[in-house]
């Protein structure tokens, strides 16, 4: 076998373990065998339309089987697997398909009204529905193995993370990367071959996909595959398949926890309970520690995979609010402006080393140089160290706000503010919420002699911009605090207009 990538795990797994069952959705289950027999096919029915070595494959849908045999397919071939975050709307599920280059889309059959619109736009010369047309192509596809070779430092995935200059960048994550940070959630996370995962958080991020199904498969267990977050269907999916292994972000297990049957559920089956997109909160651990359930947090970022630190169950009070220390094949620092370690307890920024890196951005030269400095990749995110060595983050340089597990660059929604013909200047901000932990709050200043209607305003974004990046409030400013060169005081902005609302 030549394939030393992703590509060659559901043939790996089908000559370890054929019949054991690798996923389940809804009343669908396949076995690692029938999951090698439907990723050769698609890797064969899509060799018949066109896609070549190196060509990019994208998905858009939700959680669902065909998202994963495309993933394996695409590795298979040495192609390039393009998840899209099904949340985006038209115009920018487009622009990341023409900056990647896609050459073919399978789809979900809920989006066939967005792909209409799409030819002409993008590179897509292949489309592929999921149901009866994806079935078929299946059905009618050869069943050799397909002898690509691959190396762990081909290009795996292109993961698109939002840009601080308003435009998403996609992350290159290799096979190696992605293995490696499969590897480091083995080590870190105590896996075994009969895990039973609940697959809830969308495939399409970072750590839905690698910190959990990834992991999954690797160790040869079983992955149920939802297709949306329900806190009631939660808990009967729990009952049902006796899950043991979860991840969410905070919001999602705080939905869990207040719902009327949480008292009564049946979670013993339950071990590893992974949460990460923002620290969970004291009550929250308090909640399910009554349950004889344990949080594990960390830090991660798409481009590492996403993996970076991690906070174990047996410090998980002890170290509360920490990110934890680094996985096993991983290092971090906190250091000062000149790369020199920030002593303990000073904040510095986090850096990050380690085979689950990404080597780059796609078609970005000068960004992906500025990201790493002397072979570490800079976060831009804010942190200190205790004695201990675990690291605490403290603040986001990059402006980034973190909706329900969601990035959002202010960036992004400020270019298109400043497109309205009565908004002047204008800066977006996160402000707290109880439900999502921080939302966006956009402060715009008025033409002179303009009559703004921030209902309007709001109204002026839809379509154009996923529903959660859409601020949830609009708050009008006579001027904003600028630098005597221009430059915007965010800091300022937040302090006089960021308290909840």
């Amino acid at each position: 076998m030549r394939n030393e990538g992703l590509g060659s795990w559901p043939a790996r797994r089908a000559r370890k373990t054929p019949h054991r069952t690798a996923l389940i959705h809804g009343d669908t289950s396949r076995s690692y065998a029938e999951l090698y027999d439907r990723t050769t096919r698609l890797a064969h029915a899509l060799r018949a339309r066109g896609v070549r070595r190196g060509d990019r494959i994208a998905y858009l849908g939700p959680n669902h089987p065909s998202y994963l045999e495309t993933l394996f397919a695409a590795g298979t071939l040495g192609a390039v697997f393009v998840p899209l975050n099904t949340r985006l709307a038209g115009p920018e599920i487009a622009y990341q398909l023409a900056d990647s280059g896609a050459r073919a889309l399978v789809y979900g059959p809920s989006f066939q009204g967005l792909v209409a619109g799409l030819p002409g736009t993008t590179d897509v010369r292949a489309y592929v529905e999921v149901g009866a047309e994806y079935e078929e192509a299946l059905a009618e596809a050869g069943t050799d193995p397909v002898d690509e070779p691959v190396v762990p430092d081909d290009t795996c995935i292109i993961m698109y993370t939002s840009g601080t200059t308003g435009r998403p960048k996609g992350a290159m994550l290799t096979h190696g990367n992605l293995t490696w940070n499969a590897i480091n959630v083995l080590v870190d996370t105590d896996l075994i071959a009969d895990e039973r995962a609940l697959v809830s958080a969308p495939l399409f991020h970072t750590a839905g996909l690698n910190m959990l199904t990834l992991p999954v498969l690797l160790k040869g267990g079983t992955c149920v595959l939802v297709e949306a977050f329900d806190p009631a269907a939660t808990l009967d999916l729990i009952e049902r398949h006796r899950i043991t292994f979860m991840f969410g972000v905070p919001t999602m297990f705080e939905q869990v926890a207040r719902h009327p049957r949480w008292k009564d559920a049946d979670l013993s089956s339950l071990r590893i309970l992974t949460c990460g997109g923002s620290p969970v909160s004291t009550p929250l651990i308090a909640a399910y520690q009554e349950r004889g359930l344990t949080f594990l947090q960390g830090y991660g970022m798409t481009e590492a995979s996403p993996g970076t630190l991690f906070l174990d169950a047996e410090h998980a009070v002890s170290k509360a609010g920490s990110a934890g220390v680094p996985h096993f094949f991983s290092d971090v620092r906190v250091v000062r402006a000149d790369l020199a370690p920030a002593a303990v307890g000073e904040t510095g920024e986090v850096v990050v080393r380690g085979p689950h890196v990404m080597p780059g951005y796609w078609g970005l030269p000068e960004e992906t140089a500025a990201a790493f400095a002397d072979g570490w990749f800079r976060s831009g995110d804010a942190a200190r160290i205790d004695e201990d060595g675990y690291v605490f983050i403290v603040d986001r340089i990059k402006d980034m706000i973190i909706s329900g597990g969601e990035n959002i660059y202010p960036a992004e929604i400020e270019d298109l503010l400043l497109a309205h013909p009565d908004i002047v200047e204008c800066a977006v901000i996160g402000v707290p919420d109880d439900k999502w932990g921080e939302v966006p709050r956009a402060v715009v200043v008025p033409r002179e002699g303009a009559s703004l209607d921030p209902d309007e305003v709001l109204a002026a974004l839809a379509g154009r911009l996923a529903k959660y990046k859409i601020p949830k409030s609009v708050v009008l400013a006579d001027e904003l605090p600028r630098t005597a060169s221009g430059k915007l005081l965010k800091a300022r902005v937040r302090k006089r207009f960021g308290t909840r609302s």
